[in-house]
């Protein structure tokens, strides 16, 4: 199960790979800030969710934790592509 832990660990990770991505995007290509620019609106989302775990209860936080991890992974796999594409 994914924990309030993971999440933090997760959004920590997620926070360091946008950062370091930010930068080097200035100097990228125009399909990586396109990809970017459509990871940022699912970074949005995902801190939504993050808040939400931290304040819902225990039965509506496993729904929540659930999105907030797939949005974690989507925005993983995305920071990656742009870091390969860069």
């Amino acid at each position: 199960m994914f924990t309030r832990e993971d999440l933090s660990a997760m959004t920590e990770n997620l926070k360091t790979q946008r950062d370091e991505l930010r930068v080097r995007l200035h100097l990228g290509a125009a399909d990586a800030r396109q990809e970017w620019e459509q990871l940022e609106e699912k970074w949005s989302q995902f801190e939504t969710k993050a808040r939400q775990v931290g304040a819902a209860t225990a039965e509506v936080s496993k729904d929540v934790a659930t999105a907030a991890e797939q949005l974690g992974q989507q925005l993983k796999a995305g920071y990656e592509r742009i870091r390969k594409s860069l």
